[in-house]
């Protein structure tokens, strides 16, 4: 991915009004500030500042995963009925968020939700014994889900993209085991990213894949989700499971928690042996007995967490993205008021840049300063690089910080030592 872009070769431009269709805040920003482009209710083409930022959240989740000794490939999104129908999942009373279609050859074909099903079946062609395993794979992978409610933006969508990882394990001992190790690297990633302090492991109920879970929660008036947590027991739980029982298990009253809307940014599930029973995934231990094998689920909803982070961050003005995953460090900004030396300067600067590898978005537009301020604003690249005749004049550029909107002045030197 390059370093840097002229903003007058970037084929999108900034809206100052959203689809009036489009009611999250998360979707209207992205897409008058030209990251994502809406073709549906639920449904959202991603645009080239939009990709940079997608791509910063899945390297960022890569090596954490890889990390734990996770394995990546990538699955087809095709679905075998027959797989699903042993595991009593292709059922749409079961499963009410398929999209299927037939197939010119004859049946039906799904498109993928989830892909339990299918990686677990495809580990038969690679566990036979208790020397092939503990198995740790993951993708990053485009899910189909027919949602009713697509109201959230790119939080809740129809397509989406998702980090799935799968473990698979000789038993329960060595299975806990990574799920500490997975449960502690999601934690890293959201560190990283700047909502660690804001993000719970939260006792949740499985859904349509287990009984019980552990979902990550990110507190955001956003959220669709209801929490109830104390920060000083680190205790939080999804209110649907939360009851006299769930108090007791976790010693705590529910005068000790505080009620907060949440996202949902990722999930972890513990199979058991269930699943692998069911599509007859198993090993030979060290005795030649048949054992099925002991299997996990840990997802991250990798444009979900984007909305989340544009619903925790974004201000009055615009976008406001965390440097981890900002499409740009810099976004150098001429105002040359047809100056040429101004111009001359700027050039040679964002050259220099360029040369030293850092990441820098050139807003060499011919527009009025406002405008260009505006974009800026709206855009949400962390720094901000203002190059006019006052700063050729005294010597230094003027260093906005988005965050905060406080200006400084840099010498050259300080700027690309960076």
């Amino acid at each position: 991915m390059n370093h840097t872009l002229r903003q007058s070769h970037l084929f999108t431009k900034t809206r100052k009004e959203a689809p009036a269709d489009e009611v999250s805040r998360n979707a209207q920003l992205l897409i008058r500030a030209g990251y994502i482009h809406k073709e549906m209710a639920g449904v959202y083409a991603y645009l080239p500042l939009g990709i940079r930022v997608i791509e910063k959240l899945k390297d960022i989740v890569r090596e954490e995963m890889n990390g734990i000794d996770g394995q990546e490939l990538i699955m087809t999104s095709l679905q075998r009925k027959e797989l699903w129908e042993k595991t009593d999942r292709w059922n749409d009373q079961n499963v009410d968020v398929w999209f299927k279609s037939h197939l010119a050859t004859g049946g039906e074909v799904g498109f993928g939700w989830s892909h339990e099903e299918p990686i677990a079946d495809m580990m038969r062609n690679y566990i036979s014994s208790f020397r092939d395993l503990p198995i740790y794979v993951y993708q990053f992978q485009t899910k189909l889900r027919n949602e009713l409610r697509a109201k959230s933006g790119i939080m809740r969508g129809k397509e989406f993209v998702m980090k799935d990882m799968y473990s698979f394990s000789l038993g329960k001992d060595d299975h806990d085991v990574f799920y500490e190790n997975a449960t502690q690297a999601y934690k890293r990633v959201f560190d990283r990213i700047g909502i660690g302090e804001d993000t719970f492991v939260t006792f949740a109920a499985g859904g349509a894949f287990t009984q019980f879970s552990h979902e990550f929660q990110t507190i955001t008036e956003a959220g669709e989700d209801i929490i109830y947590i104390n920060r000083e027991k680190n205790i939080a739980v999804n209110e649907e499971v939360l009851n006299d029982d769930t108090l007791a298990d976790l010693k705590v009253t529910k005068d000790e928690l505080k009620k907060v809307s949440t996202a949902e940014v990722g999930n972890i599930f513990n199979f058991g042996t269930h699943k692998c029973e069911e599509l007859g995934l198993t090993f030979k231990d060290s005795k030649g007995k048949n054992v099925p094998v002991w299997m996990g689920s840990y997802g991250i909803g990798i444009t979900r967490l984007m909305g989340v982070l544009v619903e925790k961050f974004a201000d009055s003005k615009g976008l406001v993205w965390p440097d981890a995953v900002a499409p740009f460090d810099y976004h150098v900004i001429v105002l040359d008021n047809g100056n040429e030396e101004v111009r001359t300067d700027s050039e040679r600067l964002f050259n220099e840049m360029k040369v030293r590898g850092m990441s820098v978005l050139y807003d060499d537009r011919d527009a009025r300063a406002g405008e260009k301020f505006a974009d800026a604003d709206l855009i949400g690249i962390p720094k901000r690089i203002i190059v006019s005749e006052k700063t050729l004049a005294s010597g230094e550029y003027e260093l906005l910080t988005r965050s905060t909107g406080v200006s400084t002045f840099i010498h050259e030197q300080e700027l690309l030592s960076d």
